[in-house]
């Protein structure tokens, strides 16, 4: 049994079930997906319309942050999730997904006739990703939903940037923050997308110069965020705003800035399958690494094996062997420092 008195990561995002499917460019063409694209569905009839044509498909719980946790449990790491789905069959899919892997979960269920989010991905035979979401009850989210009594037990709380689409959850997430900060804990955030940071850009600077501690962005995020500056520029200016800034620079690996060191880890090499939640995956490796007595090197190695992982199979969650992975790829032996984790 778990103990319930202790995580090591506690993560606030959309709840999403995620519904996987290989398909060939004849089904992205004759139904108007542009491919490679994350198009976001508004229309409840369109989103089941695009559910219904989908090939047979694999259904799991899903969204950033919840792959995240995900990642993390896998790894052995003690998480927990805050997230709104509705009462219907995706949304016990959800529920079940999370703490079947051990996640705890608790939010309330959304009792009305919006569905549960789902994001429809297509994956191509060239490991494109071709994505449809509906949010759906995820962004019913509000600050009632925050559980502060979870918030205080984990050492990092991480927050999902798609989120910010919907102002109550921007004042759910500067309450979840200060209690975090009031606790103690650390507060990470990733940026999630370029389009969403330009979509909310004076809300994410003040929230990160305020009240994060980590931020988890690629580059186009980071540039999107100081539009006016270079991205060396841009680097500069957020890292000094938070205490670390770990960057994903794809097949270049990433980039870990605290206080003004820079420290470059090599990415992974391995055969790209699906490059779907590659971002999630790093942010998992990182956050393990650092609540587990790891330096930021290491950690960072750690976060670009989950990500390689993630990328060299269909779907976002990792499915097994991963310490095992991370073990051969970087020479990292997990079991050696699971004793070792932080006591809160």
């Amino acid at each position: 049994m778990s103990d319930k008195s202790h995580y090591h990561i506690v993560a606030v995002g959309n709840a999403i079930v995620d519904v996987i499917a290989s398909c060939d460019e004849e089904t992205i063409q004759k139904n108007g997906m542009k491919k490679g694209v994350m198009q976001l569905l508004f229309d409840e009839d369109e989103a089941k319309r695009i559910y219904s044509v989908m090939p047979a498909a694999t259904e799991s719980s899903g969204g950033s942050a919840g792959n995240t946790v995900a990642v993390m449990a896998a790894l052995g790491a003690k998480a927990g999730f805050i997230g709104k789905v509705a009462d219907d069959e995706l949304g016990e899919i959800f529920t079940h997904d999370m703490r079947a892997i051990g996640v705890e979960y608790n939010t309330p269920k959304l009792k009305d006739s919006v569905l549960t989010g789902r994001s429809m991905i297509l994956v191509t035979p060239d490991a494109e990703r071709t994505m449809n979401t509906y949010l759906g009850a995820s962004v019913e989210f509000e600050d009632t939903d925050i559980d502060a009594d979870l918030i205080k037990k984990g050492e990092i709380l991480y927050l999902e940037g798609y989120l910010f689409d919907r102002d109550l959850a921007k004042k759910a997430f500067q309450d979840a923050a200060n209690i975090a900060r009031q606790a103690n804990r650390k507060v990470a955030i990733t940026l999630s997308d370029p389009f969403c940071v330009d979509r909310h850009r004076e809300d994410f600077q003040k929230l990160i110069h305020g009240s994060v501690d980590i931020v988890f962005a690629n580059k186009d995020e980071v540039a999107a965020l100081y539009p006016d500056l270079t991205l060396d520029e841009a680097i500069q200016k957020l890292s000094s705003n938070v205490e670390i800034l770990a960057m994903t620079k794809g097949s270049e690996g990433a980039l870990i800035v605290k206080d003004g060191t820079h420290t470059n880890v090599d990415a992974v090499d391995i055969n790209v399958v699906d490059t779907t939640g590659a971002g999630d995956a790093f942010a998992a490796g990182f956050i393990y690494g650092f609540t587990h007595g790891y330096d930021l090197e290491e950690a960072g190695k750690l976060g670009c094996a989950c990500a390689a992982k993630a990328i060299s199979e269909l779907g976002a969650r990792i499915t097994k062997d991963l310490p095992e992975f991370i073990k051969d790829k970087t020479g990292l032996d997990l079991s050696q420092k699971q004793s070792m984790a932080k006591a809160v």
